[in-house]
C-alpha cells in the first residue's frame, strides 16, 4: 500500500506483529508496548536520535507515544520535539496514532501552575496542545491526585477537555484504588469516556498490588498502563557487573543514582536474571513478559536511548507464559 508522505515511509507491514490490547472495556486498543517520552526526547537528546526512536516504533507496530507537560529537560521540551517529529513525519499518520499528554505537577511559577483546578489543568492542555502542534489529544490525563482541590472540578476540567474536542479519552495516573473509584463515578456521571490508570509497576515495586488499584481497574474495566516498567533499566542486564559509563545512572541521574543500586537490590537482579535465562529470556524481555501475563496490565509504557532496546522490548510479547513455580519464585525475590 502506498504510504503518503515524501520524507518517511513506515514498514508496510508494521501492524502484523504487534498485539494490540483495549483498555479495560473501552473500544481503545493500545499497543501491548508503548513509547515513553519522559527521558529522552528533551534538550540532552540530538534530534537525529529521536526521530530514529520514533521511527524505529512506529515501523514496528508502536503506536502510542506517551508525554506530559513537564517532560523535558527543560520541561515542555518532549512536546515540543515531538511535535517537531509529527509535523515532519507523521502528518499523514496522525489516525493511526495514539497521543496522550498529562497535568498535574508544576509547569508555571504561581498559584495557577500546578495540581488539579480548572485553571491549571485547562491552560495546560491549551498549552500541550500549541506544543505538539495538534488540534486534540487522544487521552488527557490528570497526572497525580490533588487532595486540595475538590475531585468534582478537577474531574469537571477533564469532562471539559472531551467536551471541547481537546481530547478524546481521559486518564487517571498515579491515583490509588479507592481515589480511582471515587473519580471514576464522578466521570461516569458526567458521561466522559475515562479508560486507562498509568502508575509505577514492576517486578520490583508492587505498589498497585497493595492499594487497591490493580483489582479496582479489573472490576470497573478500566484500562492499566505501566510506567517504569523495567525500573528505570535495573531489570536489565545493564547493571549486572556495575554501572556502565553510559548507563542511566551515569549519564542521567536526574530520578535514578548510584545510591539505588545496593547490595541487595544487585542481588535481586542478578536472581531475577537467572530465572530469566532459564526461560530463553533477557531479564528485560521477562520483566515485560511478566507485567503483560495474567491480561490486567493493557500496555507497558517503556523509554529508549537506542533503537534497539525498543526491538528488545517488542521481544517480550514473544513468550509472556508463567509457570506457577515461575511467578512463585519471582514473588519471593521481590518481596525479599
Amino acid at each position: 500500500m502506498f504510504e503518503p508522505t515524501a520524507t518517511y515511509a513506515p514498514n508496510p507491514h508494521r501492524y502484523d506483529t504487534m498485539t494490540y490490547n483495549r483498555c479495560g472495556v473501552s473500544g481503545l486498543k493500545l499497543p501491548a508496548v508503548s513509547l515513553g517520552f519522559w527521558h529522552n526526547f528533551g534538550d540532552i537528546t540530538p534530534f537525529e536520535q529521536m526521530k530514529q526512536l520514533v521511527f524505529t516504533a512506529f515501523d514496528n507496530g508502536i503506536t502510542h507515544f506517551d508525554l506530559a507537560n513537564n517532560y523535558g529537560p527543560e520541561p515542555g521540551q518532549a512536546e515540543k520535539n515531538c511535535g517537531l517529529l509529527l509535523n515532519k513525519y507523521f502528518r499523514h499518520h496522525r489516525d493511526e496514532l495514539i497521543v496522550s499528554t498529562k497535568a498535574g505537577y508544576e509547569m508555571w511559577a504561581g498559584p495557577y501552575g500546578d495540581l488539579g483546578s480548572r485553571k491549571y489543568l485547562l491552560a495546560s492542555l491549551d498549552q500541550s496542545l500549541e506544543r505538539l502542534g495538534l488540534d486534540y489529544v487522544d487521552i488527557f490525563y490528570h497526572h497525580h491526585p490533588d487532595p486540595e482541590t475538590p475531585l468534582e472540578e478537577t474531574m469537571g476540567a477533564l469532562a471539559q477537555a472531551v467536551n471541547s474536542g481537546k481530547a478524546l479519552y481521559v486518564g487517571l495516573s498515579n491515583y490509588n484504588g479507592e481515589q480511582m473509584e471515587k473519580a471514576a463515578a464522578i466521570l461516569d456521571e458526567l458521561k466522559v469516556p475515562f479508560v486507562i490508570n498509568q502508575n509505577k509497576y514492576n517486578i520490583l515495586d508492587r505498589t498497585v498490588e497493595h492499594n487497591g488499584l490493580k483489582d479496582t481497574a479489573k472490576r470497573l474495566g478500566k484500562g492499566l498502563i505501566t510506567f517504569c516498567p523495567l525500573a528505570q533499566g535495573l531489570l536489565t542486564n545493564r547493571y549486572l557487573d556495575g554501572i556502565p559509563a553510559d548507563s542511566r545512572i551515569a549519564h542521567d541521574p536526574r530520578f535514578l543514582n548510584e545510591s539505588a543500586l545496593t547490595e541487595k537490590l544487585h542481588g535481586q537482579i542478578v536472581d531475577l536474571n537467572a530465572i530469566a535465562a532459564e526461560r530463553g529470556q533477557t531479564l528485560a524481555e521477562m520483566s515485560l513478559a511478566w507485567l503483560l501475563h495474567d491480561g490486567t496490565v493493557t500496555s507497558v509504557l517503556a523509554g529508549a536511548s537506542k533503537p534497539q532496546q525498543i526491538l528488545d522490548n517488542i521481544g517480550a510479547l514473544k513468550n509472556t507464559h508463567f509457570s506457577d513455580e515461575e511467578l512463585a519464585a519471582i514473588d519471593e525475590i521481590s518481596a525479599r
